[in-house]
């Protein structure tokens, strides 16, 4: 059975924020994100921080700049975030969900929880719907998260597995990030500018409407239809520069009604440091 939509809309979460297991998560980011959370947010959310809630950051040689935790350690995250298996979680950011809201999506999808969804149009169009805000900290009571899984379930693919892709014909490798950074004009994050051999450009950006939301389901699945035609399922590869952005689509396509494909975490980060 299909879960329900990855996608709410502003008009839903103000219909079910009395609701005793929502719970709200911010993943903004940035170098100031804690305290322009600390300043302004919606209502009873948490703060959630990409880089020691959602990744497990080492040398980026190795795994990419924002690889995946270690599953358990990941397990105990919710925990303490207050989530568990009854939680309906709504996540936010201030990027059009194409940063760590669609990360934190996956992840939560890739350890079981199906009432997960990423709020439509993220932090500015809520508050342009004038969705209550607050400021300080919010927190929920601390939980004992139990997955029922002992690692990830949703497909990923390593390093390897893209060398042996850019060379099978029958292998798809999308590269989501903006077509400056993938053509090799600018590179203002990773050590070196361009894409991974045989890697089509299909910038998240292309997700959303001139709104900064969402495109219908209809017409996602138009655009990626076209660029899936004549591929396998299980060779659809989503990467960009470091396993995030990349979850966006992977959130669109989700929405459109497609399964959801193999991530390359490493991403462009990883792979640029070891294979150009």
């Amino acid at each position: 059975m299909k879960n329900q939509s990855p996608i709410i809309e502003v008009a839903e979460l103000f219909t079910i924020s009395e609701n005793p297991n929502l719970r709200i998560f911010d993943g903004r980011t940035g170098p100031n994100a804690k305290e322009e959370y600390l300043k302004k947010h919606l209502e009873n959310s948490v703060f959630v921080d990409l880089n020691s809630d959602l990744a497990e950051i080492d040398n980026p040689k190795n795994g990419g700049r924002h690889p995946l935790p270690k599953f358990e350690d990941f397990i105990k995250t919710l925990g303490s975030l207050g989530i568990d298996k009854d939680s309906h979680v709504v996540i936010y950011d201030d990027k059009n969900g194409a940063n760590a809201a669609a990360r934190f999506w996956w992840m939560l999808r890739a350890v079981g929880q199906t009432n997960v969804q990423v709020l439509n149009g993220g932090l500015q169009f809520a508050e342009n719907q004038n969705y209550p805000l607050s400021s300080g900290e919010d927190s929920y009571p601390e939980t004992d998260y139990i997955s029922g899984h002992q690692d990830w379930q949703l497909p990923q693919i390593w390093m390897d597995d893209v060398k042996l892709a850019t060379q099978d014909s029958g292998s798809v490798i999308v590269d989501v990030r903006e077509s400056q950074r993938y053509d090799g004009i600018t590179e203002l994050i990773d050590l070196i500018a361009g894409h991974i051999p045989n890697a089509k450009n299909f910038p998240f950006i292309d997700n959303l409407d001139d709104d900064g939301l969402f495109k219908s389901p209809e017409l996602l699945k138009n655009l990626y239809s076209e660029l899936f035609e004549n591929y396998d399922q299980n060779k659809i590869t989503f990467h960009c520069g470091s396993g995030v952005t990349a979850c966006h689509s992977l959130l669109a396509l989700d929405y459109a009604g497609f399964d959801i494909p193999n991530l390359y975490v490493g991403s462009w980060s990883e792979w640029s440091r070891n294979e150009v």
